[in-house]
């Protein structure tokens, strides 16, 4: 353990606390600091300047990353008839309906990323929302996870489509890939989520709109990025 956090230490000696990175400097670091033995995730964490309480400020939608999160995503789907066979089709691990919500209530099973539901479905899955609610897995027609199409959907999941929104102190956490990625695709996925932020942002919101970026891997320390410099070039990494 003592190792441990003297590599921790290590790491976080090599960045300056007191500096605003540029995305691409940020990348370089986080593949440069990673630790753990493991392919670690990178992920950012966005402080927004809204004002949560209020409904016409509160940010909440989803995103297809260019290039996916690195990981399988598990996806359970609540469906009965031929949208059953469509979620099966389309790939969905679990797919049910009263079976599969009696399964969550009463065993506690949560092992999938993502619930989708037919919309005739949710007065049964509703009944699930303390458990789904929490860890963030509720369907919702807002991002998507209700909806008739579920194929696509399903489709859509397993690709990288992931929701964000802001938690209780107007943050957003997102993973953005795995340090194994090429810096460009780390690239490409981050600035992909932060144009998404910008563009979703609430008519409601006022003052600095960004106002912190952290990246870090899920093992390393914290890197500021200057938030103006959204827009790297890209095209010159990958060509690079």
């Amino acid at each position: 353990m003592a190792s441990r956090g003297k590599s921790y230490a290590d790491a976080r000696a090599k960045i300056d606390r007191t500096k605003e990175y540029t995305p691409s400097e940020a990348v370089q670091l986080v593949k440069e600091l990673k630790r753990a033995k493991f392919d670690e995730s990178v992920e950012i964490h966005v402080r927004t300047g809204l004002n949560v309480r209020h409904a016409d400020e509160q940010l909440r939608g989803t995103i297809a990353l260019p290039h996916g999160l690195g990981k399988s995503v598990t996806i359970a789907v609540f469906a009965r008839g031929d949208k059953a066979r469509e979620a099966e089709e389309a790939g969905a691990d679990f797919v049910g309906a009263e079976d599969l919500a009696e399964r969550i209530q009463n065993d506690g099973f949560t092992d999938f990323d993502v619930a989708i539901a037919t919309p005739d479905m949710m007065p049964v899955v509703g009944r699930l929302g303390r458990i789904l609610g929490p860890q963030g897995k509720m369907p919702n027609p807002k991002v998507g996870t209700v909806t008739m199409d579920v194929g696509k959907a399903v489709e859509e999941a397993k690709a990288g489509k992931v929701e964000y929104r802001t938690d209780r102190t107007a943050i957003v956490h997102l993973t953005v890939g795995k340090t194994s990625f090429p810096e460009s695709q780390l690239l490409e996925n981050y600035q992909a989520v932060i144009e998404e932020l910008i563009r979703a942002k609430p008519s409601a919101a006022k003052g600095k709109y960004l106002r912190t970026i952290i990246m870090a891997s899920t093992q390393g320390p914290g890197i500021k990025i200057d938030p103006s410099r959204t827009r790297d070039l890209v095209e010159a990494e990958a060509a690079a």
